[in-house]
């Protein structure tokens, strides 16, 4: 890559590192895909201060002749999106190249999600007051009443939860925190974890929540490992994974007739677009709210 295009990435990467606050995984990612539109400006000889549409549907082109897949090729038009704007805002470039292009059209795969049945059985089937019944229990519960990201869940500490008023605060994406209300169920469950098991299990200096018997920090993988023993144990066949209770509680939400913002801002999405996907799930729902109470319906 040439001179003054790897200094200019180089301050990109700073920007997102520092003050977008995105993480390292993110940021790789970006660094990657410009890393690769830079070759390619080299290979073209093509000066950076040059860099036109043309060129960049050029090398989006050059992407779908190489077979990457449409998600590829719009989160590559993305990164380099990202950059141009950014080197705009610096007063490094008087226009964006990317400001008129339109990416790949991406089919959206909506979220599958658990029923109310299925998610209650969950709920239920760490049954009983054994330690680890009792710790799973809570975990199960929060995840699903706040609808956490799996990372969200197993970084909580003791300081972000105010179980006398009943929410907890989650550090999100992009180091932003919200402040998310748990309701009578998950608080009671982890009421009774944060008394009964975990000042036994935790080490004296620990602040993590959630701990194995060993005193240690339970991990995402350890997460999973529960989820899938309890979906067994409750007779759900579906594929399951953590992030799908995250999906049913913004699906549950919705059906019930929460509005959209709401559920944007418990669930932490920057966007109003990732939030929407849920309304197709609840399609079925609205238009029984609507036949029911529309005049016209």
């Amino acid at each position: 890559m040439s001179v003054a295009f790897d200094g200019a990435l180089d301050d990109y990467i700073q920007h997102l590192r520092v003050e977008r606050g995105l993480s390292q995984h993110t940021v790789d990612g970006y660094a990657r895909d410009l890393g690769r539109f830079g070759a390619r400006l080299e290979d073209d000889k093509t000066p950076l201060a040059k860099v036109d549409e043309a060129d960049v549907a050029g090398y989006l082109v050059t992407l779908s002749h190489e077979g990457l897949s449409a998600r590829t090729q719009a989160r590559a038009l993305s990164a380099i999106r990202g950059f141009f704007r950014f080197l705009v805002q610096e007063g490094r470039r008087s226009r964006d190249p990317t400001e008129l292009l339109e990416g790949p059209r991406l089919l959206r795969k909506l979220p599958d999600v658990l029923n109310r049945d299925e998610v209650l059985r969950l709920l239920q089937a760490p049954a009983g007051d054994k330690p680890n019944r009792v710790r799973d229990r809570a975990m199960l519960h929060t995840m699903y009443a706040a609808g956490l990201r799996v990372t969200e869940l197993v970084d909580l500490d003791l300081g972000d939860l105010n179980l006398v008023e009943g929410f907890l605060s989650a550090l999100g994406k992009g180091n932003k925190r919200r402040i998310v209300p748990i309701g009578e169920h998950a608080r009671v469950a982890m009421t009774q974890y944060l008394s009964e098991v975990r000042p036994k299990w935790a080490r004296p200096a620990s602040r993590a929540c959630f701990v194995t018997a060993r005193g240690k920090a339970m991990t995402r993988q350890g997460f999973w490992s529960i989820v899938k023993k309890y979906a067994r144990a409750a007779g759900i066949t579906k594929q399951i994974s953590p992030h799908k209770l995250r999906h049913s509680f913004a699906t549950h939400l919705l059906a019930g007739g929460a509005d959209l913002r709401s559920v944007q801002t418990m669930l932490g999405h920057a966007d109003i677009s990732t939030t929407q996907i849920y309304t197709h799930v609840t399609g079925d729902h609205l238009r029984k709210m609507h036949e029911r109470y529309h005049p016209r319906g």
